[in-house]
Parts: C-alpha cells; structure tokens; sequence
C-alpha cells in the first residue's frame, strides 16, 4: 500500500467534508455542529495529510510492523472519533445515547492510539528522520 497517496485520499475527503460543513453552518447561520467540523478539519484533514508529508519525506520503511499499525490506527481512529463525535451531539435514532457515547469514546482511544504510535516511530526509526539524503 502507498501510505501517502492514502493519506493524502483520505485527508482531501476530510477536507471537503469539513469545508461543505463549514458552509452550511455558515449558511444556515448555525453553529451547533461547530465542534464536528473542527474535530473533521483537524484531525480528518490536517493530521492525515501531516502523516502523508511524513511517510514522503522520511523513508520509513514499508514493512515496519508500527507504521502499518499506524496507518490503520489513525484511519479508524478519525472516523471513528468524527462519526462518533456526530452519533453524540446530534442523537439522530432515539434510544442509541449509550451506543454513540461508546463508537465516540472508542474512536477518540483508537486515534490516541495511533498518535502514541506516531511518536514511537519518531524515535524507533530516527535514524530515517534526517535532513541528510
């Protein structure tokens, strides 16, 4: 798998998601959903991307056991904190408050997860983070 081209797939997903959020609030002069579009620009878009500049720049290597969990980890982890974080606020079946408060945490604990893997990369495989060619 291209962990870039993934990266970068599934940030400009996130991007126009959280624009198209963006804009309806705007237009609908609400900001009830504030903090969903936030969370969808942040972690959806920017640290996916910031992963795919990661995974370009630095040659880590593609059979690492971490950066493949890494990759799946922060994928799940975004949509399962940005679903989540929608399933919560916005209660939209009756009767499913216990269940959206469980996929948000989860989802939330799963991209954790992903990020402490992140930084356990930054120094298992410091020796590929260099300036030098």
């Amino acid at each position: 798998m291209d962990r870039t081209r993934f990266f970068v797939r599934t940030a400009a997903i996130y991007a126009l998601i959280g624009a198209f959020l963006g804009s309806h609030m705007a237009g609908g002069g609400g900001l009830e959903l504030s903090a969903i579009h936030a969370h969808i620009l942040v972690v959806g878009w920017l640290s996916l991307f910031a992963f795919a500049i990661y995974y370009k720049v630095f040659n880590i290597p593609k059979n690492s056991k971490l950066s493949i969990v890494h990759v799946w980890s922060s994928f799940i982890g975004v949509l399962g904190l940005t679903v989540g974080m929608w399933l919560y606020y916005t209660q939209p079946i009756d009767g499913m408050r216990t269940f959206n408060t469980i996929f948000f945490i989860v989802g939330g604990t799963v991209l954790l997860i992903a990020f402490v893997v992140f930084a356990i990369m930054a120094f298992v495989h410091g020796k590929f983070i260099s300036e030098d060619a």
